[in-house]
């Protein structure tokens, strides 16, 4: 009798399995159709750069914010994340190495990421801007600032990654999911743990596919991107920047802690530093007091 029960347990087990898998993939298959249906509704542009070609979108007029993405972003996460500003600002918002069809500079480190965003700026004759960056953005964002001050009216962190406080004794290598993982279906089968695992909802799915499209990237992101303020300490000289800076963060964020931010913020030397106690790393139900702040920050730096 315990054997028989035993064996039943083991093959509905089995069964709940299989059917999550067989569930997840169709999740995966109508979740990419309507991700590639939404990556054609915006205004995409290419800039035929000196060593390849960067997809991004320019929209509004005004004061010019250039949006710098996370990982697993593109000209869409960039965009979405300023958008509420299009009504008064003109908005540059591209694809960082390796994410919807933009291509890779040198090695693409976040040195090299600086200079293709200069020269973006460049090809599109604009010499002043307001930098905002969010979550691995944060890196090539500090990378852009210190080595091109002279294009920067300031600099804003979002829910961003963060300098050290002093030279760490060691670091990751790597700092992103598994490469196996990185596809549709990989991340549309862990998708129900990143409210455990990242404090994000099961519906940020939705906002990184198609990951196929964006893999190149990400892993660029995990290799030489997120590790690159700890690994080349010294090159990140946060003193140096002179420009204002805003920093924007969640105290709850579990994907870049806030404490890093209470470890570094004496670095800057012009900082303005807004917090939330909840919303997690994508500031949940702080929308208006975020946009509140933005505002003020750029008139004020005009």
């Amino acid at each position: 009798m315990v054997k028989r029960i035993i064996k039943w347990f083991f093959i509905v087990l089995l069964g709940i399995i299989i059917l999550y898998f067989l569930i997840q993939g169709i999740l995966c298959i109508i979740g990419i159709n309507k991700a590639n249906k939404k990556l054609k509704s915006y205004n995409v542009k290419t800039a035929n750069l000196s060593y390849g070609e960067m997809t991004y979108v320019d929209e509004g007029e005004g004061e010019v914010i250039l949006s710098v993405h996370g990982i697993f972003g593109g000209y869409d996460q960039a965009y979405e994340t300023v958008k509420d500003w299009k009504n008064t600002h003109r908005l540059i918002a591209p694809s960082r190495f390796g994410y919807l069809d933009s291509s890779v500079k040198g090695d693409g480190s976040p040195k090299e990421q600086a200079k293709a965003y200069k020269e973006l700026l460049d090809y599109l004759g604009i010499d002043k801007v307001f930098v905002l960056a969010t979550s691995a953005g944060g890196t090539p964002a500090i990378r852009f600032s210190l080595d091109y001050p002279e294009y920067v009216k300031g600099l804003i962190l979002y829910c961003s990654a963060m300098p050290l406080a002093s030279k760490p004794e060691k670091y990751l290598s790597y700092q992103a999911p598994p490469k196996p993982l990185i596809n549709d279906y990989g991340m549309q089968l862990i998708s129900p743990l990143m409210p455990v695992m990242m404090g994000m909802p099961i519906s940020t799915i939705k906002t990184i596919m198609p990951v196929y499209k964006r893999k190149d990237g990400v892993i660029l992101d995990g290799s030489l991107t997120n590790p690159d303020m700890e690994k080349n300490f010294l090159e990140y000289v946060i003193e140096d920047l002179t420009m204002p800076v805003l920093i924007i963060h969640s105290k709850d964020d579990n994907v870049a802690s806030y404490e890093k931010v209470e470890n570094v913020k004496h670095r800057f030397s012009n900082l303005t530093l807004v917090t939330f106690p909840t919303g997690g790393h994508m500031m949940i139900g702080n929308g208006e007091a975020i946009k509140e702040a933005v505002s003020s920050f750029i008139t004020l730096n005009s």
